[in-house]
């Protein structure tokens, strides 16, 4: 096994998150040219597979052989869940809850990983993660001020809910798959087939109608709204920028990172979110939603201190 990098593990899960929270504003210019939410979810992901397969074919042929046994049951399980429900489970819960509850809810999604890991894989965890999620959470919180309207519909909180389960399971599913002791699958063998997997879901569940939407000139809203872009290229760029560029490098980074860092880490995500709409749209960022982002980046520092430390400071497993 290849010794890990920490370090890059570290610099790709934060290049990951900042592609995934500018994408939170491009996804705004296709939706609001009246593209479905459904349609613009099963475009996205089969697009995404097509780009990944393009990309095995040019570069690396060996991607392309179909994994076998528990690694095609994993990979199975990663494409349903951890790539399309994701966001189909994600989509519905921003419609029927304020982003930042849904946001909230989705970013549980740390706490499953470490729960998984401590009393399900029985590995000891260090003590220090448990705090840093929970100030995690907290900015979380206050980033997305989920105090206002907390008349929350019940099935955007199953839903929103049902993402952070989806959310764990990718990072767990991808740390199995690209980390195991056997023969771990490379980053662009597993994408490939996930997302291909991914792509058959979202074309039985999602459909394609309403992409006449797409050949529309689209504002690009906020402080951009005087410019206009053809709406495919919102998409292209959703594609590319906010689907295969960062779902690649969280899986990339599991080569470096345990998935319970990583996905502690990738909370930065709705931090760089709200500082898009803070800076593109205009949405007021308070003194509160300030010291909320202060509060995240504290716990993800706080987590990422635990590092390895010798088995007589850890907890033992269970």
């Amino acid at each position: 096994m290849p010794q890990p990098h920490v370090r890059r593990g570290y610099a790709l899960v934060v290049t990951a998150a900042v592609f995934f929270g500018i994408n939170a504003g491009v996804t705004r210019i296709p939706m609001e040219a009246g593209l479905p939410t459904a349609t613009y979810t099963t475009i996205r992901v089969t697009f995404a597979f097509l780009t990944f397969f393009l990309i095995a074919v040019a570069f690396d042929r060996s991607a392309l052989r179909r994994p076998r046994g528990r690694d095609l049951l994993l990979v199975l399980a990663l494409g349903v869940v951890g790539v399309a429900f994701v966001q189909w489970t994600y989509n519905i819960a921003i419609m029927r809850l304020p982003i930042g509850v849904a946001l909230l809810l989705e970013y549980l999604a740390p706490v499953l990983v470490v729960l998984w890991v401590r009393f399900v894989r029985r590995e000891p965890v260090h003590p220090r993660v448990w705090p840093a999620i929970a100030l995690a959470l907290l900015g979380l919180a206050l980033v997305g001020q989920v105090w206002d309207g907390l008349s929350l519909d019940g099935i955007g909180v199953l839903m929103a809910l049902a993402a952070a389960v989806c959310f764990a399971a990718y990072f767990l599913l991808g740390e199995e798959l690209t980390s195991s002791a056997a023969e771990p699958l490379t980053a662009l063998r597993t994408v490939v087939w996930s997302f291909g997997v991914g792509a058959i879901v979202m074309n039985v569940l999602g459909g394609w109608e309403g992409t006449s939407a797409l050949a529309n000139d689209a504002s690009m809203l906020g402080r951009l709204a005087e410019f206009t872009v053809p709406a495919w290229l919102a998409m292209a760029s959703v594609v590319l920028l906010g689907t295969v560029l960062p779902f690649f490098l969280y899986l990339a980074s599991l080569r470096d990172l345990s998935s319970s860092k990583a996905s502690v880490t990738a909370m930065l995500e709705p931090v760089v979110a709200v500082i898009v709409g803070w800076l593109w749209f205009s949405e007021t960022l308070d003194a509160v939603q300030v010291i909320g982002v202060l509060a995240v980046l504290a716990g993800i520092v706080l987590a990422q201190t635990a590092r390895h430390v010798p088995a007589d400071e850890l907890p033992p497993p269970l």
